[in-house]
């Protein structure tokens, strides 16, 4: 499996069309490329290509909602 560290990880922002939107929680990275709540690579003022894992506690959802969505790697800060 792939590992990315926060250099890594930010290149997969959504900024660029076609590029993939990563970001990581809790030391896995995972593909949100075509999840509808991640347009041009933000989830509300939450932005792809980093972690956002101390996020999550704020979140009116829980990790759950991840499960639809594919792991791609691994997170190494």
């Amino acid at each position: 499996m792939k590992v990315f560290d926060e250099a890594e990880l930010k290149k997969f922002d959504g900024s660029t069309p076609g590029n993939p939107i990563y970001f990581a929680f809790d030391g896995k990275v995972y593909d949100a490329t075509n999840s509808p709540l991640f347009i041009d690579g933000m989830h509300f003022e939450h932005y792809a290509g980093s972690d956002l894992s101390d996020y999550m506690a704020d979140a009116p959802h829980n990790d759950e909602v991840l499960a639809e969505l594919t792991v791609v790697g691994e997170f190494k800060k």
